[in-house]
């Protein structure tokens, strides 16, 4: 099951992300993401709403996937997360690295400012996974240990 749940993540370069706004409904807006196994990695401005949403409650909801030709090929991925800013420096650079090698028009474009931007990571928590191909309406899940030990970015 978590094999699916990768091959989701490793296909695809776009998710949803949902946060809490202060008044408590929700926000949804689409963020470009890079992935280490299950921690996505994603980028936000310092004064976004989302940032100032996910300061004041770190879970966030996140929905990967693509549009298929035939409802009978859907496959998508479903998580709950808890996102925060990476904050220590060699950590931000590799997770930028891995940002860069999804996205190609990062290529070449320095790291943003820590002043303007901040680089997240959202931990997924729990996973459900959407996969059409086995019946309409198939849906698998499972949770992540809370507190695992992150592994290196990159898997350096």
């Amino acid at each position: 099951m978590e094999e699916k749940a990768m091959e989701i993540l490793e296909q695809n370069r776009v998710m949803v992300l949902a946060t809490v706004r202060p008044d408590g409904w929700p926000q949804t807006s689409f963020v470009g993401y890079a992935n280490d196994g299950p921690d996505l990695y994603f980028v936000i401005f310092r004064g976004s709403q989302k940032f100032a949403n996910i300061a004041a409650e770190p879970r966030v909801s996140i929905a990967i996937g693509g549009e298929p030709p035939d409802m009978r090929l859907a496959r998508a991925l479903y998580a709950g997360a808890r996102a925060s800013e990476i904050k220590e420096p060699r950590e931000r650079d590799e997770a930028w690295e891995l940002l860069k090698h999804r996205h190609g028009n990062l290529v070449g474009t320095p790291i943003p400012d820590a002043g303007a931007v901040a680089i997240m990571v959202a931990r997924c928590e729990h996973v459900s996974v959407v996969d059409y191909t086995k019946g309409l309406g198939h849906t698998e899940a499972f949770d992540l240990p809370i507190g695992r030990e992150r592994p290196d970015v990159g898997g350096r």
